[in-house]
């Protein structure tokens, strides 16, 4: 869905979240939602390390 948006869309809702939330609250919600991406990827990562390292440990005959 995000895929098709392009920068025309992309300024729409800029232009809207400027209107909403005013210019003095666009980059708290910017840092709010760079710290969220922040914390959800190094939660996946660390997901995924222990997933491997549980099935390292269930089978050590697995070659890498």
């Amino acid at each position: 869905m995000l895929n098709n948006i392009g920068i025309s869309g992309l300024l729409i809702i800029l232009m809207l979240a400027l209107i909403l939330f005013g210019p003095s609250k666009l980059p708290q919600l910017g840092r709010a939602f760079g710290d969220t991406l922040r914390e959800f990827r190094t939660s996946t990562k660390e997901m995924v390390e222990d997933v491997e390292n549980r099935i390292d440990i269930s089978d050590p005959d697995k070659k890498a």
